[in-house]
């Protein structure tokens, strides 16, 4: 039972810890997320998670992966309201707001990968990148939906499994445990001069690549975390 509370414990210091990081070192805008509802275990030691989520939607498709209270409008770089929320929900995702300081595009595990392989080939950088067991996300500058829209015309076609977080958007950070798993660092941020913001790359650099990714992959119209 020590080691169980002793990992759990270690779990919720490093969410803490990394929405301050996003929020007071990068001024990433960030709130808690639903998160996944918890049962007793058979012994009554510990608590599971039992896969539902918290705002008990029995067709979920991200469960624990989206805002609910607070909503997405409430997300913020206040670090005195960061350190408060995770200290009364310490299990809780990170949720970041994205289009104002981060934008993102998220595609399937697989087209992601084989995205990621083309960029080193190609030797095109890329910033941090999150993964679950479904889902890579590319972390980017932000981007006006205009000029998303102008980028995508230029394609024939254009996968619905690949997912763009403009404005009005969300994406969830490490290492929060959503429904479909642990979110992780793929591609850690890289350290920044002075601590500040990770670089970011514009959505122009990979969204020809991530499409052309995503041709041989399965697509689908389901967002999955």
């Amino acid at each position: 039972m020590r080691e169980i509370l002793g990992r759990r414990r270690r779990t919720r210091s490093a969410l803490l810890d990394a929405a301050l990081t996003c929020a007071e070192r990068w001024h990433w805008p960030v709130l808690p997320g639903a998160g996944m509802r918890t049962r007793p275990s058979c012994l009554g030691l510990r608590r599971d998670r039992d896969g539902s989520c918290t705002c008990l939607l029995p067709e979920c498709v991200v469960p624990g992966a989206h805002p609910e209270d607070p909503g997405l409008l409430a997300a913020t770089s206040d670090p005195r309201m960061v350190r408060w929320w995770w200290t009364n929900r310490p299990d809780a995702p990170i949720v970041l707001a994205t289009g104002t300081a981060v934008s993102a595009v998220s595609l399937p595990a697989v087209s992601g990968r084989r995205a990621l392989r083309l960029f080193d080939l190609l030797g095109v950088r890329v910033g941090p990148v999150t993964a679950t067991p479904t889902r890579l996300t590319l972390l980017v500058a932000p981007y006006s939906m205009e000029e998303l829209g102008e980028l995508l015309h230029e394609h024939d076609w254009v996968p619905s499994s690949l997912r763009y977080h403009g404005r009005g958007g969300y994406v969830v950070l490490p290492p929060s445990e959503v429904g479909a798993g642990r979110v992780r660092w793929e591609r850690p941020p890289p350290e920044a001069p002075g601590g500040g913001a990770p670089w970011l790359p514009t959505v122009t650099a990979v969204v020809d690549a991530l499409v052309e990714a995503s041709r041989l992959a399965p697509d689908g119209t389901r967002l999955a975390y």
